[in-house]
């Protein structure tokens, strides 16, 4: 069974006119998987999760410096990239909450998997810093809270958005017991992600793809690097960083994935997870940025996760 986890909150949070990552984008992902092949998606509202399980990845600090930044009325510009509206802090923390119920319907046994459909995103939001849309960092306070709740003893994540995950790896830069792995494409936002990055226990992991790679680069990356790494690490919980902007119909980047290659590489997980962890599989969506795109992308993504039995 695969469990979807959203919230309206998430809609909530405004961005300047223009901006890519929009509410619209929940809006598509929503219409995708409201068809008639997603009619057994078990579906569930994110909670809103606490500021102590936020500061599992994030300074007690900095988590209250957004909450005191988030404006009554109106944009607060943190960097050209990233704003506060007045919903912003609730839709973070309802992106947050969607992670941590994910983490605990899997680790408990109710969901073999599950997706998060929210935003903002959060791979480039780093322990102290707002940066690239993302406010929170998701899939780094789902790993703490499977580590510190669960006393988990290995988490992977595994992220694919075609910007690397520079908040992620600076979180656990110096953490043994997470294993990050990212494939991205170089040079692009955020500068970070050269193969030499390898963290002070060798548990990151970059695989940089160049302007214009596409699926098949993807895949001999994930099967010469990212598979082995994983499978050598034995985790006992496996967390995507699902962004969908290396579509080739995506604005923001020049990677030539399909919807394909995505379901491609969310069934290897699967099959790793399958093999190492009781197919524990948390996903969270990161980018992607053209609706058609990430929706047919995301949809596949999901339809995949229900192969699982």
């Amino acid at each position: 069974m695969t469990l979807y986890i959203t919230h309206p909150a998430c809609l909530e949070h405004r961005v300047t006119a223009g901006h890519p990552e929009r509410p619209d984008r929940l809006r598509a992902l929503e219409a995708a998987l409201s068809t008639a092949p997603f009619a057994s998606l078990q579906r569930a509202s994110a909670p809103r999760a606490s500021e102590d399980a936020v500061a599992r990845a994030h300074s007690q600090a900095y988590v209250e410096a957004i909450a005191r930044r988030t404006p009554q009325e109106g944009l607060v510009q943190i960097d050209s990239d990233t704003t506060l509206s007045p919903g912003s802090y609730e839709a973070a923390l309802r992106a947050a909450g969607s992670v941590l119920l994910a983490v605990d319907e899997v680790l408990q046994g109710r969901t073999r998997n599950a997706f998060c459909g929210v935003r903002p995103p959060g791979h480039h939001a780093e322990r102290e810093k707002a940066m690239g849309f993302c406010l929170f960092n998701n899939a780094a306070i789902a790993a703490c809270h499977a580590r510190d709740i669960y006393g988990l003893d290995r988490v992977c994540i595994f992220d694919w958005d075609v910007h690397h995950g520079n908040g992620t790896q600076d979180i656990f830069w110096s953490n043994a017991s997470v294993l990050y792995c990212s494939t991205h494409e170089m040079p692009l936002y955020p500068g970070t992600g050269a193969r030499s990055e390898r963290g002070e226990h060798d548990t990151i992991v970059n695989v940089p793809l160049a302007a214009g790679d596409d699926g098949a680069a993807f895949r001999e990356a994930c099967d010469v690097v990212i598979l082995p790494r994983i499978s050598d690490f034995k985790p006992d919980l496996i967390i995507l960083s699902a962004g969908f902007d290396a579509h080739w119909r995506d604005p923001l980047a020049s990677l030539n994935f399909n919807e394909d290659d995505f379901a491609w590489a969310t069934r290897e997980i699967m099959t790793l997870a399958a093999r190492l962890c009781d197919g524990r599989v948390v996903s969270v969506l990161e980018g992607g940025y053209d609706l058609e795109g990430l929706a047919c992308s995301a949809a596949s993504h999901v339809a995949t996760l229900m192969e699982a039995t």
